[in-house]
């Protein structure tokens, strides 16, 4: 039987990710013949910000059980606090155009990252606009084209947000967890944008709720969709031979895995079902993120 393949998302939140994380991904990722797509944070790493959340209990247990010391370094801690916030994937243009070069999937993860997953219900249509904007414009600017797809920061997003999406005309948008791709639906009617979920654990997610991480990824692979989100400070940091070896085993196993718009290219033409975007929760992730909820359309 063809096992269904595993779509490799790589989020890049900071500038440490992106700087430190990258590379040692790009060299694991040309190892082993494989193929991902990067969604890069364009604007400024304003990550010591976070600290907002401090009062939230979820957050604090996170952040027990996470080490985020380790995992992050005390530089991406204090960026934008105590020292300057620098700029993520406007400041690396030679690094995106190298990412594209290897044949991997390059787009936009939204502009400033911390301010968006921490105060989207807070920005009107017109400053989500500008975030999404700016963000696509630096990204032009670094490769020469325009983006085609965009995720959410912290897989949070409304229907404010969605809208402004649209207008953009990207050919996919990867801003939900859920098990299907789908269509949104509101008040405005169908969106043309296909959203493609994030449908497996992070590792962030697992670590320290889970005896072995590789084998909890391995349990969540089906045969339907299978997207799965790292990160560029984890698993291209701390985490990385973890990753590798879970990587490995699925290249093993004759496993596909594939860059998220293969699995977009596979279903925008064909028929998708509508859905509904809500929030929920998910079990080792601090706050609301966005799900997904589908039906006929």
């Amino acid at each position: 039987m063809v096992q269904a393949p595993v779509a490799l998302r790589v989020d890049v939140d900071t500038r440490r990710g992106l700087r430190e994380g990258v590379p040692r991904l790009l060299d694991l990722f040309r190892r082993l013949d494989v193929r991902a797509s990067f969604f890069v944070t364009m604007g400024p790493d304003r990550s010591g910000l976070a600290i907002r959340r401090a009062w939230r209990p979820s957050f604090l247990l996170k952040m027990l059980r996470t080490n985020p010391f380790r995992l992050y370094g005390f530089r991406t801690l204090l960026s934008g606090t105590l020292l300057p916030a620098q700029p993520v994937g406007a400041g690396a243009p030679a690094l995106l155009r190298q990412i594209a070069a290897a044949g991997h999937e390059v787009a936009p993860h939204g502009w400033d990252h911390v301010t968006w997953q921490d105060r989207i219900d807070r920005l009107s249509a017109e400053a989500l606009r500008r975030d999404l904007t700016a963000a696509a414009r630096a990204f032009e600017d670094a490769l020469g084209i325009r983006p085609a797809a965009s995720a959410a920061p912290g897989w949070r997003t409304n229907w404010r947000a969605l809208m402004v999406q649209e207008e953009m005309g990207l050919r996919y948008a990867t801003d939900v967890r859920g098990r299907e791709v789908f269509r949104p639906r509101g008040e405005a009617g169908l969106l043309k944008t296909v959203q493609i979920p994030t449908t497996m654990p992070t590792v962030d997610e697992l670590l320290g709720r889970v005896g072995n991480i590789q084998d909890s990824l391995t349990a969540s692979l089906g045969q339907g969709l299978n997207v799965f989100t790292l990160h560029a400070e984890v698993e291209g940091g701390p985490l990385l031979p973890p990753f590798a070896a879970w990587l490995e085993s699925v290249r093993r196993t004759g496993r596909p895995v594939v860059r998220v718009c293969e699995v977009a290219e596979s279903v925008v033409n064909g028929p998708v079902a509508a859905g509904d975007v809500g929030r929920g929760y998910v079990a080792g992730r601090s706050g609301w993120v966005a799900v997904a909820g589908t039906g006929t359309g």
